[in-house]
């Protein structure tokens, strides 16, 4: 039998199956989706199977060494996934397999099989193995692989990956009966008078027959460790380790939630999902609601559908900001069917979390953009919450977009796709429009409460009258009034540091990164400046270094100064600041909401990441402190990213019984982004949009493809640049525009110089295998003279 293996070397040259034997001790073993040592050329490498044939063109074959898994870690549907991926990022089939998996299973590995049924009911072969110890090395099983695999099937061992580095196994201690019940009676018998702690222990396993765990009965009987080792010398305990899983959240109880009835509205917009559901039919559902029109309770009375037809269930919330509360509620209704994937877990936690889908035990996963991959066999529905949102795309290889995978997916179980946001992108909502989706609308809040009222507050105004503040006259009225009324306050800022560049003010000096064309931030925690791209730091100067002038300064407002003015304005004000650098330890993000929740703080001030999601009762004003961060970006999505997040800010405002009101501070209030999101009026936006799109052949009229090309010498770039755009052009209609080469909008970064060139096209069978021809014919030139070449498909980031 042979094995064609994908093997771990992501090169053009390797991006291919090579054919392997399969040694006959393990022809019944190896399966697609199974990873595999493989030797290649002088290494043994890790490599996936893709398929199991008889016979191979080639004569000479090496043989597979061995198998790293006893069941596939990927199943035929996610490796047929895989292959979609390598066709539509243009990357390669590893990293697209690699992908799909925990980072657990990426590091290096001691491999180890653990007896789970007790000895005697084991093979009469493999009870020798097992003598000594419950757990063996995998390389002294290698023998006995086939009946190994029966055995794992039948659950009674199960292989364990130790991975060096990045993760173990968690084990805790046990301590359990060696005898049955009558025979703990008459140890407790023959023991000492004096013994009463060791009989009060026996007396408990008498009547629990089962592990417990060290530390719980240490802490219970107030005994030392050398009474229960007494008690294990003696032959009546045995101490056991025994692995748990990371459990990200077992100190938490959740309170059991039960549906809520819905509302005309939302029956209206749940049922052709149900109907879907029910007629197992593909579909995908733009779910377009108002910020605080119960989506969620659409996605969970969704899914409970599709857990009583046995089931299961993605969602996929943005970043981690949503986590703490998405979670609450779907533990909630839910309970222990839900495994939680995010980045602030662990990678311990990831993988346990990972193998609990895998092992079937539970229903739903909720989690961010890697979540969509997750091993799921008979998915009934996929549900991408804020579906807007820019981070469900990946900016390295492979550049997947969640939405595509989750629409892949859903394609092959023939299962419903519901996206669900108040500021749809512009290419769903046109989708919808069309058709091509199907629209389902929530335009009221819950309880009919109505939207927050908005005001514009424009700071040209009040700097000409005089107010040198950050904080308009109006904003200020409004935090004073709300700490009188013990109410809630969250403040926006698009940007953390605290302030954005530091320059001096007699020669206009600035202070930039000696490797990247970008300014320097100013950090004011550690006194530093700081380059957000490269990392580079350095001191801030007292001196210019230009004029030698004391006038240097700080411009642009970042969070930390934010929290300073506010501590100088209203001392008595408690302030919880969350950004980057306030939520970078772990639990931390979850730890300052549930005291800002339990109203130990009256001012929430964050960036991004307090802008969605988050519901509080008391919160009734927020403050939206420079509107315009956003909109002077080069980058052709700058107002509908401003509109979305400032629709998504607003709604954070009295989503409850208190009515709520929200003050947008900008330099350039006549901009129909600022205007439009201050009456939540997304349909007027988007019609706006959509003519400046079209006048600029823009998404969603136009498809886009960019090309960045980077290398240490300028000319270089400029030169390759140049003949990739000719080529390119070369190879499409004349409905197709090339645009390029230029610099990118940021020159250099880490010492590389950077140009770029932008395709907008809308149907060019041949462009795919263009930009492959040219990543193939650079690939030399890639590995030699160190050229960088990032082809990206409907890109988010043009910078």
């Amino acid at each position: 039998m042979i094995a064609k293996v994908i093997v771990d070397v992501p090169a053009k040259q390797t991006d291919r199956p090579f054919d392997y034997k399969i040694p006959a001790a393990l022809e019944s073993v190896i399966k697609p989706g199974m990873r595999v040592v493989v030797p290649f050329g002088p290494r043994k490498l890790q490599g996936f199977v893709v398929e199991v044939q008889e016979k191979s063109a080639f004569t000479k074959l090496k043989e597979i060494v061995e198998p790293m898994d006893l069941a596939p870690v990927l199943n035929q549907e996610l490796l047929s996934l895989g292959d979609w991926l390598t066709e539509e990022t243009l990357s390669y089939k590893i990293s697209a397999f690699q992908v799909m998996l925990p980072a657990a299973l990426k590091a290096k590995y001691e491999k180890k099989i653990r007896r789970i049924a007790p000895l005697d009911h084991l093979p009469a072969k493999l009870q020798p193995l097992f003598q000594e110890s419950d757990t063996i090395l995998w390389n002294d099983a290698a023998p006995f692989f086939s009946i190994l695999q029966r055995e794992a099937a039948n659950g009674s061992i199960e292989v364990i990956y130790e991975v060096k580095e990045r993760v173990k196994k968690k084990k805790i201690k046990y301590l359990l009966p060696l005898l049955d019940k009558v025979a703990l009676e008459q140890a407790k018998a023959s023991l000492v008078v004096t013994a009463e702690k060791q009989r009060k222990i026996i007396d408990f396993f008498i009547e629990k027959h089962e592990p417990v765990q060290l530390r719980e009965i240490l802490s219970y009987f107030n005994v030392s460790t050398s009474t229960v080792k007494s008690l294990i010398k003696k032959g009546i305990l045995q101490e056991k380790e025994m692995e748990v899983y990371r459990d990200p959240f077992e100190d938490r109880v959740f309170a059991k939630t039960k549906p809520f009835p819905l509302t005309k509205e939302q029956e209206k917009a749940i049922s052709p999902i149900i109907a879907t559901v029910e007629e197992e039919r593909q579909q995908v559902f733009l779910l377009y609601g108002v910020t605080g029109s119960g989506k969620t309770e659409i996605y969970l009375q969704s899914i409970q559908r599709v857990l009583e037809k046995g089931k299961e269930a993605i969602v996929l919330v943005p970043e981690i900001s949503l986590t703490p509360q998405m979670v609450k509620r779907f533990k909630g209704r839910f309970g222990d069917e839900v495994a939680v994937l995010h980045s602030g877990l662990s990678s311990g936690e990831k993988y346990d979390e990972w193998r609990r889908i895998e092992r079937k035990e539970v229903k739903v996963v909720v989690g961010a953009r890697s979540a969509i991959f997750a091993p799921f066999e008979n998915l009934g529905i996929i549900i991408i919450d804020e579906e807007h949102e820019t981070s469900y795309k990946q900016e390295d290889n492979p550049r997947y977009h969640a939405r595509d995978v989750a629409i892949k997916r859903s394609q092959y179980y023939q299962c419903p796709v519901i996206l669900g946001s108040a500021t749809p992108t512009l290419e769903t909502f046109a989708r919808a429009q069309k058709g091509v989706y199907e629209l389902l609308t929530l335009p009221n809040r819950m309880n009919n409460q109505s939207l927050p009222s908005v005001q514009i507050v424009d700071m040209r105004e009040e700097l000409r009258d005089g107010n040198r503040s950050m904080f308009s006259r109006a904003l200020i009225e409004g935090l004073k009034e709300r700490l009188e009324k013990k109410e809630q306050i969250v403040l926006f800022l698009n940007k953390r540091g605290h302030s954005s560049f530091v320059m001096c003010r007699d020669c206009g000096y600035v202070a930039n990164c000696p490797n990247c064309d970008i300014s320097l931030t100013y950090h004011r925690f550690s006194q530093q400046m700081k380059c957000h791209y490269c990392g580079y730091e350095a001191s801030v100067p007292t001196r210019c270094p230009e004029c030698n002038s004391e006038h240097i300064r700080y411009f642009g407002t970042g969070t930390q100064k934010v929290e300073e003015e506010l501590g100088k304005i209203l001392p008595e004000a408690k302030v919880i600041r969350m950004d980057v650098d306030t939520t970078s330890r772990k639990g931390a993000h979850e730890r300052l909401l549930t005291e800002f929740e339990e109203g130990k703080a009256d001012i929430l001030l964050g960036t991004q990441m307090i802008a969605k999601g988050l519901d509080f009762p008391n919160i009734t004003l927020v403050g939206v402190l420079s509107a315009d961060t956003m909109l002077h970006l080069p980058d052709f999505r700058s107002s509908e990213k401003t509109f979305q997040l400032l629709t998504q800010v607003s709604g954070r405002a009295g989503r409850h019984e208190l009515p709520g009101e929200v003050i947008i501070q900008t330099y350039t209030p006549e901009h129909y982004s600022i205007e439009l999101a201050a009456e939540q009026n997304f349909d007027r936006f988007f019609k706006r949009e959509m003519t400046v799109r079209k006048a600029r052949q823009y998404p969603p009229y136009y498809y886009i493809a960019l090309i960045t090309v980077s290398h240490e010498n300028v000319a270089m770039v400029a030169s390759v640049t140049d003949k990739i755009a000719k080529f390119v052009q070369s190879k499409l209609s004349n409905e197709a525009h090339v645009l390029g080469p230029v610099v990118s909008p940021i020159s250099r970064i880490k010492n590389r110089y950077r140009y770029q060139c932008l395709i907008k096209y809308k149907r060019e069978p041949q462009l795919n295998n263009a930009l492959k021809t040219i990543l193939d014919h650079y690939q030399q030139d890639i590995a030699s003279k160190g050229l960088q070449i990032s082809i990206d498909v409907n890109p988010y980031i043009l910078m």
